[in-house]
């Protein structure tokens, strides 16, 4: 089978979807890979590590012109026309943004989107949300250390004593989790929430202090269970109380990160203005929903409405950062990571002999699959 690795052209993205490594493994398969030029540079992967490991290097309409094209984000409206009718597109296509599958379908591709992926235990392999994930919340931490005017630590000096910063983390998916295992490396002290009362044993495991929004009704017990590994939209009732209480927390906080997401919707509000407002003079809000949450002032926030997308902006004495796309900050352990995750995928839809073969009977083949024939297979 020819396999295409188009470059990434969309703002901010510096990764790619195959390595000289998992190249390598598809060569060994049997297949043809063709690789744009300078399509890994960006992410330190240079176009005679990918000649060596078997790949023709081409322009971009060769890439794009492949039985089965490999993709980080969804083709542009320039570079659809480029894909083949009857192609196979993979990557991380928007499974939520109807308008994006629409034109997917229209190019005639068989489209999967790995973000649709089910949460079990036989697909965390292929799971690029978490991969991707995990390296957000590892970098946040080190943006908020270098936009933090003080030290994370505390020291000790014959100057004196500086107290260790105080980090409040919102959300403890994947993201959250990473962020607070890396603060704790920093020397932080550390405060974590989440609706979901199954990961305090993981937060607290890790070195921070839960805290506990205890649930007055079952609707609310109901909700906090999540579903498919994620949180669910909370009651209003639960979510005033929390609110006071991370107001009151974030007053109290140096660094404040929040990566609280639900596919499909936007994210929550967990920080309002007021809270802005109480917040330390020099405390830093690094926002890992920026561009994804309610409209405020013409504009989309994050888990605060004063997130700008991709921007740092200093707001009531706070530095407020709304980087979308924080695992391109680390773009060569993101792409080795998301290119296996890849080739863990196709073993789902390639046969050992090279040849295509759709199964719906398997879950994770019926859950990405976005486009098919001409027609949305997956509603947003």
């Amino acid at each position: 089978m020819l396999i295409g690795i188009p470059k990434e052209t969309r703002p901010y993205e510096t990764r790619v979807a195959a390595t000289p490594e998992t190249v390598r493994k598809y060569v060994l398969h049997g297949h043809r890979v063709t690789v744009q030029s300078g399509a890994g540079t960006a992410a330190s992967y240079l176009d005679d590590a990918y000649a060596a490991a078997g790949a023709e290097l081409v322009d971009a309409p060769a890439a794009f012109g492949a039985e089965l094209v490999l993709k980080v984000q969804s083709p542009t409206d320039s570079e659809l026309p480029l894909l083949k009718r009857g192609a196979v597109l993979v990557g991380m296509l928007e499974p939520f943004n109807a308008e994006n599958a629409s034109k997917l379908a229209a190019a005639g591709v068989t489209a999967f989107s790995l973000e649709a992926a089910p949460r079990t235990t036989r697909a965390q392999s292929l799971d690029v949300l978490s991969s991707q994930a995990n390296i957000a919340g590892y970098k946040a931490v080190l943006l908020a250390a270098n936009l933090y005017p003080r030290f994370m630590p505390m020291l000790m000096t014959a100057a004196g004593t500086v107290k260790a910063a105080r980090v409040l983390i919102l959300g403890a998916g994947v993201a959250g989790l990473q962020a607070i295992a890396t603060a704790k490396r920093l020397g932080a002290v550390i405060e974590a929430s989440d609706v979901r009362p199954a990961v305090k044993e993981q937060i607290e495991s890790l070195g921070a202090k839960f805290l506990d929004v205890p649930y007055e009704t079952d609707e609310e017990r109901e909700a906090a269970v999540g579903v498919g590994g994620y949180a669910r939209p909370m009651p209003p009732s639960w979510l005033t109380r929390q609110s006071a209480l991370v107001h009151e927390r974030a007053k109290q906080a140096d660094v404040i990160i929040s990566t609280a997401l639900i596919p499909g919707r936007p994210a929550p509000t967990l920080l309002s203005v007021e809270t802005v407002q109480a917040m330390k003079p020099g405390s830093v809000l690094i926002d890992l929903a920026a561009g994804r949450g309610p409209e405020y002032e013409g504009q989309r926030g994050g888990n605060c409405p004063l997130t700008e997308a991709d921007k740092v902006v200093v707001k009531h004495g706070v530095t407020i950062a709304g980087y979308t796309n924080l695992a391109s900050m680390v773009a060569s352990d993101a792409s080795a990571l998301y290119a296996r995750n890849l080739l863990d995928f196709m073993k789902l839809i390639v046969t050992k002999e090279g040849a295509l073969n759709i199964d719906l009977a398997d879950d994770i083949v019926a859950a990405t699959l976005l486009a098919r024939a001409g027609e949305v297979t997956r509603k947003a």
